[in-house]
């Protein structure tokens, strides 16, 4: 991968920097103008990302940060681990961020109301800041979730050191999770759901899950972060599900903005915070997608994948709409589900399951798992059920036998249903799968909540 930028795009990358940088100036004449400057380091993030990956590339391969497109005819070696570049620009970004946000409620509690001409005795200037007009709550939102997010981008630098087993790392989520868990304790609190309409003559109208809310919370950690590792193996799969996922939670953010409703609305504050924290990390994603993209020139690593599905996690946890969340993490949760025989090894799981590249034809096909010991009768029998149905592509002998299957994750199963295909082309079927079901979430969402609920937070 040449490390040189070209001269188009460092005058591109330039000219959105200074702009950049001119917007976030120009926002200081007013009162910080936090989301507006929120764009412009999404834009300076882009930047900076770009060019990062470009300049250490040559940096990562020679610090044994590499690997070969198994996907390929020309297996060469390219840089990997970079979504370790993107995720602490990404988080370089949003520790910038911090005054902005808080910029008119720290003129406020610093100088009585703004007025920095009115001249004020000693006593009530130390004594007397409005310090507890603060919105300390918020930021020390604001701070767990850079806490959990750093947390988890160590933990991922360590599996793509040390090749974690998958069954050791499948709780390092959980853990950088704790400082969001526990400033939604003091802060918030609240572990009470709506109940729907047909239920409420048995659970009543608020049902309190207690302890159970902070499991759930966990849990939605762990598989986010895990859900987006596992939907993986081909070029810019990783990044371009995540964006797809961040730009449909961006557009039900907008809904609970003006004028898409009317303002001050009781969720506006928690779908800013969302966008603060997804608008940078758009940014660095666009960056890297820009050389994971098909035909690869840097790998993403795990680092990437954990990163990517903390911030979703912290943004609909801390957001308070992790159930509109899980509505956009359905074609993930399809593909753990999917994947689960192979994953807790009731058929046996090769270490790659990425699709089998046809060097004949240049196109993608289903990978085979071969079954050298025969199989329990009630797996076999379950595996040809999946194969009637078309969920799986099952080879049996002249007894009867199963001796293979395709590999059990979305990506094969594409594969099964629409036959071979070009790396990119199958990469784009499961974007606009993504897509469509994430826009089928939303619509769920916000048009039939009302068939179960009495009211909808949006209106």
């Amino acid at each position: 991968m040449s490390t040189a930028l070209s001269s188009t795009e460092a005058y591109s990358l330039l000219s959105l920097s200074l702009a950049a940088v001119g917007v976030l100036l120009n926002t200081f004449t007013g009162e910080g103008e936090p989301l507006i400057a929120s764009i412009a380091f999404s834009c300076l993030a882009f930047s900076s990302c770009y060019a990062l990956i470009r300049w250490l590339g040559n940096a990562f391969i020679r610090r044994g940060f590499k690997g070969k497109d198994l996907c390929k005819l020309k297996q060469t070696e390219i840089p990997e681990t970079m979504g370790a570049v993107c995720a602490m620009v990404y988080l370089f970004t949003i520790i910038t961020f911090i005054p902005w946000p808080f910029y008119k409620d720290i003129v406020v509690a610093t100088s009585g109301g703004g007025n920095r001409d009115v001249i004020k005795e000693l006593e009530e200037v130390e004594t007397g800041r409005l310090l507890h007009r603060f919105p300390h709550n918020k930021l020390a939102s604001y701070l767990s979730a850079i806490l959990s997010l750093q947390t988890i981008v160590l933990l991922g630098i360590g599996d793509d050191l040390f090749d974690i087993r998958w069954r050791h790392k499948v709780f390092i989520p959980a853990v950088a999770a704790i400082p969001m868990l526990i400033v939604y304790f003091v802060d918030f609190g609240v572990t009470q759901m709506v109940v729907p309409i047909p239920l409420r003559p048995y659970l009543g109208e608020l049902f309190d899950l207690g302890w159970l809310y902070y499991a759930y919370m966990a849990l939605l950690s762990i598989f986010s972060s895990n859900s987006i590792n596992i939907l993986a193996g081909i070029n810019g799969i990783e990044v371009a599900q995540s964006l797809v996922i961040a730009v449909l939670i961006v557009a039900n953010d907008v809904l609970y903005l003006s004028p898409f409703t009317a303002y001050p609305h009781p969720a506006t504050d928690s779908h800013l915070f969302s966008l603060y924290l997804l608008l940078p990390f758009i940014g660095v994603s666009l960056a890297l997608l820009k050389h994971n993209w098909f035909p690869a020139k840097v790998f993403v690593g795990d680092t990437y994948c954990y990163f990517a599905g903390m911030v979703f996690a912290v943004d609909g946890i801390l957001g308070h709409f992790s159930k509109t969340l899980i509505l956009l993490l359905l074609p993930q949760g399809f593909n753990f589900i999917y994947s689960a025989p192979q994953l807790f090894h009731i058929v046996p799981c090769p270490r790659h399951r990425l699709p089998h590249f046809n060097a004949r034809t240049g196109l993608l096909e289903c990978s085979r798992v071969e079954f050298k010991k025969p199989l329990a009768r009630p797996v076999a029998e379950g595996l040809k059920v999946l194969h009637r149905l078309r969920l799986l592509d099952v080879e049996t002998d002249e007894n009867g036998q199963v001796v293979s299957s395709s590999n059990f994750t979305l990506i094969n199963l594409w594969l099964v249903w629409f036959g071979p295909m070009r790396e990119d082309r199958l990469a784009l079927g499961l974007l606009a799968f993504q897509t469509a079901v994430g826009v089928a979430g939303l619509l769920v969402r916000h048009r039939m909540a009302l068939l179960v609920f009495t009211a909808d937070n949006w209106y």
